[in-house]
């Protein structure tokens, strides 16, 4: 165990790479997403952006956006799926999803439904680097040790994102977290963004 890396000056730090980053992250893909708003209002009926409660530093929730890749009302039929989850602990995964649209099947491959969280970036919610945030139900089924992920803001992408993804358990996908909090620097931050774009690519490890 290593002492915590994240101390005020480098939570300044890192809120800063984070506004300049979701700042220009905006100015260069403005293109883009608007282009995948109008594929999905095309694809299929419902709203383009997709809000869930996620569970942020310190156990705080917030409500993260994403574009809708599933037709409307999908999430309340998780409980009919179950039996198909293909994750372990308490994620839920299901490589080829029915309940995806067209568009919403590329979006999840190539992993652009995520963009829009660079608002929760810009809020202050999420890093663009940082342990996944978690929905409420996956913390209630969390063991102690696990709990320290939490203990940072979640992120667009890290660790376990650009190390094996969807193929890694959950327990394996704790620990990177827990490495990554541990071991953090600008540049490792800085790192997994590098990486992250090659495997964002060529859709490793994304269902």
């Amino acid at each position: 165990m290593h002492e915590i890396a994240f101390s005020r000056t480098a939570l300044i730090f890192k809120r800063a790479f984070d506004i300049v980053g979701a700042v220009l992250g905006f100015i260069v893909g403005a293109p883009l997403l608007a282009l995948i708003a109008i594929a999905i209002k095309i694809d299929s009926p419902g709203p383009v952006f997709f809000k869930q409660i996620r569970v942020g530093k310190d156990h705080r929730q917030f409500q993260i956006i994403k574009f809708r890749s599933m037709y409307t009302g999908a999430e309340s039929e998780q409980q009919k799926l179950l039996e198909l989850n293909e994750a372990d602990g308490p994620l839920f995964k299901i490589r080829d999803d029915p309940r995806l649209t067209r568009v919403g099947a590329f979006l999840r491959r190539t992993s652009l439904d995520e963009l829009p969280q660079l608002f929760n970036v810009l809020a202050g919610e999420m890093s663009l680097v940082g342990p996944r945030p978690p929905v409420p139900t996956e913390v209630a089924c969390y063991q102690p040790w696990h709990l320290q992920r939490l203990g940072v803001p979640g992120g667009m992408t890290g660790l376990w994102q650009v190390s094996g993804r969807s193929e890694l358990t959950f327990d394996e996908m704790v620990l990177l977290d827990i490495y990554y909090i541990e071991h953090w620097s600008p540049w490792l931050d800085l790192q997994i963004l590098l990486r992250t774009v090659p495997n964002v690519l060529l859709a490793k490890g994304a269902y």
